[in-house]
């Protein structure tokens, strides 16, 4: 379970599926659209609040594991990831869940330890090629 209760002033602290960095999540609900805000060392992220419910119904959909495939906003996430579903024109929002362009990826990487924290999904902590599946 992640530390902290997911407020500006007591953010979830997370690491990453690999275990690699720590970073700090928050929900910002006074933002338009409502927020998850991601900082990772100096870094702000902001995802869609929503996407913690579209992406655990997803999971739910699927049934089985999920490859998280993060990937920068620059590049092309693999077909099949969670990256790749987090910026798809076929998900609920109909692209990105990233609101920040530019930093609008690592969507695989950031979102997937929180919905573990939250208890809605399994995700693996290997080196590398991580999935994840619903709760």
């Amino acid at each position: 379970m992640a530390k902290g209760n997911g407020t500006r002033e007591d953010p979830w602290q997370l690491t990453t599926p690999s275990g690699t960095s720590n970073y700090e999540m928050y929900r910002d609900e006074s933002l338009d659209p409502p927020a998850l805000v991601c900082t990772v060392g100096s870094t702000q992220l902001r995802y869609q609040l929503r996407c913690i419910e579209d992406l655990h119904q997803m999971l739910k959909e699927r049934g089985d594991w999920v490859p998280l495939g993060s990937a920068d906003e620059q590049k092309p996430a693999a077909d099949g990831t969670v990256e790749a579903w987090g910026r798809s024109t076929g998900n609920p929002v109909g692209g990105w869940y990233g609101l920040k362009k530019g930093l609008r990826g690592r969507f695989g990487m950031y979102v997937p330890p929180l919905m573990e924290a939250l208890g809605l999904a399994e995700v693996e902590h290997n080196p590398r090629n991580n999935r994840m599946r619903a709760i």
